[in-house]
């Protein structure tokens, strides 16, 4: 490969592993949090809708954490709020491990919340940094490497809430016991990897892009340039792409294994092996975005990004449609074609963005936010209807990312 096509170059390696290390933690994160919807329905009795808010605090956190998280890094640089979200992630965990015996709802709510905006503030920090990290051309190729390690997180996830499903006792006080131990753990860790970035160094890339000699701009580029993020399309219609996308992703995450363990499916499987479910979906998650790393070396990342999403549309409906192990399989493969759509859209949203990168990346961390507001939907058709039903609704959120790739992630 040329050059412009090489996934980073010497001087960034080092850097570049150790984010990719960040995106490996918050992955962990995520596939253990994504289980915890039906553990929650048995053990405190919830419906779907309300299980959901487990999602809603979340991702909630992301729309609230990441434009402050932006200005903080505008001020203080990437390495500042990596650390600072370090921090808020591993408070948080220890927070839940430290108040399981209260078995309140609300109160775990409240410490996920505070873990979220650790990830929020990584996830504004970390996304955009990767695709700084070496050639402007690699950059959508960049980030969807490191978000393989974030894949690879999320298999392992489900299998450490394992331990958690476990715990089936009804006894007071001890019903969320099993979280105790995986929460501690990660809550260090988290903390540990602080302290290790606290005494690295780490280069601090302007905002500029990364790699490319300082050329003249003439009117046009730099009237662009100048143009408020609001009057960019290729980074509005991004940001849109990004909360459709989110939603979608969370929704299907979250219910998979209430749809392999509902009374009305077929095949239908035991509650307490639902972590294996997901955690082969993560897997073949997994796969996609290593594989979709690969060919985006030889295949525009729009293209790809299309053909994902239109095959997505096409087999939500014959998940819906109760087909046995050919919806099962269907629901994985979806899993597969969705790997690649979050890092994507990010490095195109922020293609050519300059010195409004930082902010841009805010705005597009705070769609997150779709992944709060879609699954309690979800939960509701779900709970008025079928499990299966409830695969209808992502439909529409693809079609949108259908045509931003088509069209609107062109800058203009």
């Amino acid at each position: 490969m040329t050059i412009k096509h090489k996934l980073t170059t010497k001087e960034f390696l080092v850097p570049f592993i150790l984010i990719t290390f960040l995106f490996f933690l918050w992955g962990l994160a995520h596939g253990m949090v994504d289980t915890l919807d039906k553990h929650f329905q048995q053990i405190l009795n919830l419906k779907k809708s309300e299980s959901s808010l487990i999602q809603f605090a979340l991702y909630g956190a992301y729309f609230g954490m990441a434009l402050p998280a932006g200005l903080f890094m505008r001020r203080y640089g990437y390495k500042k709020g990596i650390i600072l979200g370090l921090g808020l992630f591993g408070t948080g965990a220890l927070l839940i491990a430290g108040t399981t015996s209260f078995e309140s709802f609300w109160i775990f709510l409240t410490c996920l919340f505070i873990l979220g905006c650790g990830l929020a503030t990584l996830e504004t920090a970390a996304n955009p940094y990767t695709t700084k990290l070496g050639p402007k051309d690699s950059a959508a190729r960049r980030i969807n490497f490191s978000q393989s390690f974030n894949g690879l997180a999320w298999v392992i996830g489900p299998l450490i809430a394992l331990y958690i499903y476990g715990n089936q006792s009804m006894v007071k006080g001890e019903k969320l016991a099993s979280m105790i131990l995986p929460m501690a753990i990660i809550g260090l860790v988290v903390l540990i990897v602080a302290l290790v970035f606290i005494r690295i160094r780490l280069p601090e890339i302007s905002e500029e892009e990364a790699g490319h000699a300082v050329v003249e701009l003439d009117k046009e580029e730099s009237d662009f340039l100048e143009k408020p993020l609001i009057k960019k399309p290729h980074f509005v219609m991004g940001v849109a792409a990004q909360f459709c996308y989110v939603a979608a992703q969370t929704g299907i995450f979250s219910y998979l294994i209430n749809f392999v363990t509902d009374e009305t499916q077929y095949p239908r499987f035991d509650v307490k092996n639902g972590p294996y479910f997901l955690s082969i979906g993560f897997a073949l998650f997994m796969v996609g975005r290593m594989s979709g790393s690969y060919l985006m070396g030889y295949y525009k990342p729009s293209r790809i990004l299309a053909l994902y999403s239109a095959l997505c549309v096409l087999l939500l409906p014959i998940v819906s449609l109760n087909f046995g192990w050919i919806s099962l399989i269907s629901l994985y493969a979806i899993f597969f074609f969705m790997s690649i759509m979050f890092p994507t859209i990010f490095a195109l949203g922020i293609r050519d963005l300059g010195p409004q990168t930082k902010k841009a990346a805010s705005f597009i961390v705070m769609a997150i936010v779709g992944g709060a507001l879609f699954p309690p939907l979800m939960g509701f058709i779900s709970d008025h209807y079928t499990m299966s039903i409830g695969f209808f609704t992502p439909i529409p959120l693809f079609l949108f990312i259908l045509y931003y790739a088509l069209k609107g992630h062109q800058v203009k």
